[in-house]
Order: C-alpha cells, then structure tokens, then sequence
C-alpha cells in the first residue's frame, strides 16, 4: 500500500475566515483531521462527510494526546494510505511544534507539506487596534513564548527583550504576567511601558485590557483575563485609543 500525504496547516488566529485558501484546500481533500483546541471547529464543517476527526488539544498541565502520540498518530494514518491534515491553531511554526512533527514524518518516509497561517501574535493585536510596528513608535518586534520552564529566559535575553526591541508579543504567559513585567522593568524596561493583554484574539469574544508594566497585572486580574491570551508591550499599545476596530465595548473589570 502507497502511504499517504500529511498537511501540517495553519488554522488562523481563530477567526474563521482568516484560514489560507491552501489550508482550506487541504481540510477539503483530508481523509483525517488531527486538530486542536485553538483551531477554530467551524472549519470542520468544510471537511469531507466521511473524513475521521481526532482533537488532540492542549490546556496548560493537561493533553489530550502527548506530542509523542500525535507525532505517531500522523505516522499511523499516513502509513495506511490516507490522506491526513494536522490542523494547528496560528501559524504551526509559531510554537507549534511543527519541525518536530515534521522530522518524525520524514524519517519514516512519509511526504508532507507545511502550509504557513496567520498567527495570533500578529493577528489578535491588529484587531485591538495595535500594530506590532510603526513608523513613530516600533521598527522591531519579537514573538516570545510565556513558558517560563522552557529555560529561554537567561539573563541576557532579558536585557535584550527590555532594551533591544520595541515591542514584545509574548504568547501563553498569562499565568507568568507578574513574573514577566518585573522581569523587564528590572532589565531596563521603563515601569510605565504600555502594555496590553488580548484574550481570545480575533473572535466575537474576544476582550482587551490595557495598562503598564506596573499596573497590567491588578488590571488583567480584576477583568479575569485568562488564556488563551496575548500579551503585547511597548508604546504600540497606545495606538489602541486611535484605531480601535472590532471590539464594540471596552473591557470593564468585574
């Protein structure tokens, strides 16, 4: 039996309509849908009557299936001829892990194509009204993963965060928000840096609260904020006030 084809897609920020016109060929021709928590489950409607569904989402501390079993799960559908589409929320490879799935499928000599998406930590500030750059406020940017245990955050690349770059989109830190802010001010970062935090991005619900570095955590908490969330720092934030598009209502804490 010829083995089959993966398509490792990006599903978008969440909005529904922010998919590629590729990564929703490639829902369309898939004979199995391994997807996840963040992509949006009303793409599946575009998915063959008969294609097999697989969640395979993660929460913090708790996955459905371990990265281990989907990048065996991928082998195992392909292996039988299929065609399989792996659905990741955002751009997969923006902390999706999708070079580790992807060197899993080449050496078991399985053909597969990485299809790009757009990812939230671009996306989901662009609809508060911030763009991660501009001309009189940010010429750099960085996207930073939130998980503090994944040993990226030495001292050195603290300094470079607060001192290097203009504005600093960090993904999955919510639950870190305290320990991040104390960390760039303590690095040079200026206390009064905006900051703003984005919870379910590019959605009907999605909310924004925005303060500083000295102020965002007592904010973000009395709103409740939680994941999934994007947290955005640098004066770009401040732009919010003029370009605020989608949201019909400002956050108020509750």
């Amino acid at each position: 039996m010829a083995t089959g084809q993966v398509y490792l897609v990006g599903a978008g920020p969440g909005h529904v309509k922010l998919i590629t016109v590729r990564g929703l060929e490639c829902i369309q021709e898939a004979d199995v849908i391994v997807y996840d928590r963040l992509a949006n489950a009303e793409l599946l409607e575009h998915a063959k009557p008969e294609a097999e569904l697989i969640y395979c989402g993660k929460l913090p501390k708790h996955h459905t299936l371990r990265q281990e079993e989907i990048n065996d799960l991928l082998v195992e559908k392909a292996s039988q001829g299929l065609t399989v589409t792996r659905l990741k929320g955002g751009d997969p490879a923006v902390f999706g892990r999708v070079a580790e799935e992807a060197a899993v499928l080449k050496h078991a000599g399985i053909s597969y194509e990485i299809v790009p998406g757009v990812t939230a930590g671009i996306a989901a500030p662009m609809f508060a009204g911030i763009p991660v750059t501009h001309r009189e406020h940010s010429s750099s940017f960085a996207m930073i993963t939130g998980h503090l245990h994944e040993g990226n955050f030495v001292e050195e690349k603290w300094k470079a965060y607060a001192t290097g770059i203009d504005t600093l989109v960090f993904y999955m830190g919510v639950q870190n928000l305290s320990y991040i802010c104390s960390q760039l001010v303590e690095h040079g970062k200026d206390e009064t840096t905006p900051v703003a935090l984005i919870e379910w991005g590019t959605l009907e619900k999605q909310r924004t609260v925005t303060g500083t570095l000295e102020t965002i955590e007592g904010i973000a908490a009395e709103a409740a904020i939680t994941h999934p969330a994007i947290i955005v720092v640098g004066s770009v934030v401040s732009l919010r006030d003029t370009i605020q598009w989608f949201e019909k209502e400002s956050v108020v804490p509750r």
